[in-house]
């Protein structure tokens, strides 16, 4: 697939041991008016070679997905600022229509979903694109759920289980290599934005780790209880396998111009770098369905569409 191709050419496999210490989400969170500072992360040479790793990894014949758009858009982040209307920079929203500051597990439960299949609850969200000023909503977003480490060990997400991947704060390309932009229907890709030429669309890829420490659902930098496999191995701070996520999210624009919100010196902005994307995870799947596709496309190693049953061996 096409997708696999720019995941081979944005990067090189480097065999590395990557572990993040466990922090647990009972830690003492840092004071509101610093919290924006928060959103910088700065990523060890081994953490970041785990990641264009994972990146070039060949898909192992085992996925499904959700195919999703975007729900509505706001100043909130239900991780990273709970209970906080208007306190984070404007993201786009993916899935659950009721997502906001104020969402917990259970408001998520209870409410609506654009996504299909309509047994994904979860919500995603990302900086909000801007061309020329101008918010643009996405065309489609598909998550992808991938069995890229040790595909037979993998376990479902545990409901509520939430993070955070990038660096919203990085100040140059390198410091943020789990997402990287491209053009539909080009092999080439980039951690900051491509002008594409006319009669093709902006996409991003944006990977997610696959090691779960196996005990918190969420951490207080929202990333220390998951980690990025180094090749098929989960480090023994993060024992569980769970299937990759990847969002391919595609804009309906071209050409230059472009933006995002972000955070820039403890203001919120609309002029971000395209280097400094990242995404969020907060996990409602009805749970039985979830772990029927985990068993049988993950842990079977078939490619199933979003019905959760295998298209192709």
């Amino acid at each position: 697939m096409l997708r696999r191709l720019l995941a081979s050419t944005a990067a090189v496999i480097f065999l590395v041991t990557a572990g993040w210490v466990t922090t647990r989400i009972d830690s003492p969170a840092p004071d509101a008016a610093s919290r924006h500072a928060g959103h910088a992360y700065t990523f060890t040479k081994a953490q970041q070679a785990a990641i264009v790793a994972q990146a070039a990894a060949p898909l192992r014949g085992s996925e499904f997905r959700a195919d999703c758009f975007s729900s509505h858009r706001q100043g909130d982040d239900p991780i990273v600022f709970p209970g906080q209307a208007g306190r984070s920079h404007i993201h786009e929203f993916y899935g659950n229509r009721t997502a906001n500051a104020a969402s917990t597990l259970q408001s998520l439960a209870s409410g609506t979903t654009n996504c299909t299949p309509k047994t994904d609850l979860s919500s995603y969200w990302t900086p909000t694109l801007y061309q020329n000023g101008a918010p643009v909503a996405p065309e489609r977003v598909t998550v992808y759920y991938q069995g890229i480490t040790d595909h037979t060990r993998a376990v479902a997400h545990p409901r509520g289980l939430r993070y955070v991947v990038g660096n919203a704060l990085a100040t140059s390309p390198d410091q943020n290599p789990a997402a990287r932009w491209s053009c539909v229907g080009r092999p080439e890709s980039s951690r900051e934005f491509i002008n594409c030429p006319p009669g093709t669309k902006l996409e991003n890829y944006l990977d997610f780790p696959t090691c779960w420490d196996g005990k918190n659902l969420d951490s207080a930098n929202h990333r220390d209880h998951m980690t990025y496999a180094a090749g098929q191995t989960c480090p023994a701070s993060h024992p569980v396998v769970v299937p990759r996520l990847e969002l391919l999210i595609t804009w309906p624009v071209n050409g230059g111009g472009l933006t995002l919100a972000g955070t820039r010196n403890g203001a919120n902005v609309t002029n971000a770098p395209g280097y400094t994307f990242h995404g969020d995870f907060f996990n409602a799947w009805d749970d039985g369905e979830l772990k029927r596709r985990v068993a049988n496309c993950i842990n079977a190693g078939y490619i199933c569409g979003t019905d959760g049953n295998p298209i192709q061996q």
